[in-house]
């Protein structure tokens, strides 16, 4: 279950309010992805495995880090 405690904001979501990026929350064997600007609004999870390499892939992408 995903509760209010468990979103987290990236590291590179900026200064100030920091809402310009995604939340991510972990739950067993599944990450949830929400919109930081709307927190109310739907959310979707992949598996644990799915998201890594989701994130391995961004992290190859030149000029963007992760």
């Amino acid at each position: 279950m995903f509760t209010v405690d468990n979103w987290r904001k990236s590291s590179y979501s900026g200064s100030g309010d920091g809402n310009a990026c995604v939340e991510i929350a972990e739950a067993d064997t599944r990450i949830a992805i929400r919109d930081s600007k709307y927190p109310a609004r739907a959310a979707f999870s992949v598996s644990a495995p799915v998201f890594a390499a989701f994130v391995d892939g961004l992290k190859d992408r030149p000029g963007h880090p992760v």
